[in-house]
C-alpha cells in the first residue's frame, strides 16, 4: 500500500501543468509576481530620480545661470514697461557701463530693482540738471534711451557728484524723473555683489520682444 501511494505521489508531481499555465499557488507563478513587483518598484525609483534631477537642474539654472524677472514700476520707461518679463543672465556676468541690470538693495526694498549702469568703480559721476547731462569722468553720456529731460528730484539733487568706490557701480533709471536710483540716499552706490545679472531680452508680452 505504501509503495502504491508513493508511486501516485511521484506521478502527480511529474505530471505536466494544465493548459493555460501553472496554478496561481505554484512557485513559478509566485516568482513571476515577485519579478513584476520588483520591476514596478525599479521603474518608480527611476522616475523619481529623473524628476529630482530635473528639479535640481531647474533650480540651479534659475539661481546661477538665468532667470525671468518681472519689471515693476515706470523707472525704466521707455526701454522697459511695468509688468514686462525680462530674461536675466547671471552666470559669469561682470557689470559694464550701459548694461541694464537687475539688483537687490535691501536698504530700499526687498524686491529686485531694474536699472542701467552709468559708471563703474573708479569713475566719477557728475549730473547737471540745467543742461540735462550726465558726465562720467568729465565726458557727457549720449543717452538716447532716456524718456524726458531731467528735473531735480523731490528729495534734492542727491548723489550727483561722486567717485564710485571699488567693487561698486552707479545706476540710474531711464525715466529719470520717476526713478529711485543711485541718486536716492536709500539706494546710493551699489555693491556689485548685489547685482543678480544682466537683462538680455524682453520675453513677454510677445509683441514687445526685443534684445536689451
Amino acid at each position: 500500500m505504501e509503495n502504491w501511494e508513493s508511486e501516485v505521489e511521484r506521478n502527480w508531481e511529474n505530471a505536466p501543468a494544465p493548459e493555460g499555465g501553472p496554478e496561481p499557488d505554484q512557485p513559478e507563478s509566485r516568482g513571476g509576481k515577485a519579478r513584476k513587483e520588483t520591476s514596478d518598484g525599479r521603474d518608480l525609483y527611476l522616475n523619481i530620480r529623473v524628476l529630482v534631477i530635473m528639479m535640481t537642474t531647474f533650480v540651479l539654472m534659475f539661481t546661477f545661470v538665468a532667470r525671468i524677472i518681472v519689471v515693476s514700476g515706470q523707472s525704466m520707461e521707455n526701454t522697459l514697461h511695468n509688468g514686462e518679463l525680462i530674461l536675466v543672465w547671471s552666470l559669469g556676468y561682470t557689470p559694464k557701463q550701459g548694461d541694464i541690470v537687475v539688483l537687490t538693495q535691501e536698504s530700499y526694498q526687498e524686491d529686485s530693482i531694474v536699472k542701467r549702469v552709468i559708471a563703474l568703480e573708479g569713475q566719477t559721476v557728475d549730473i547737471n540738471y540745467d543742461t540735462n547731462t550726465v558726465y562720467v569722468d568729465g565726458e557727457p553720456l549720449k543717452e538716447d534711451y532716456t524718456k524726458e529731460k531731467m528735473q531735480i528730484p523731490s528729495y534734492g539733487e542727491g548723489l550727483n557728484h561722486v567717485t564710485v568706490p571699488q567693487g561698486c557701480i552707479y545706476v540710474m533709471g531711464d525715466n529719470r524723473n520717476h526713478s529711485a536710483d543711485s541718486r536716492f540716499p536709500d539706494i546710493g552706490i551699489v555693491d556689485t555683489r548685489c547685482v543678480i545679472g544682466k537683462g538680455v531680452a524682453v520675453m513677454f508680452p510677445f509683441h514687445r520682444w526685443k534684445g536689451l
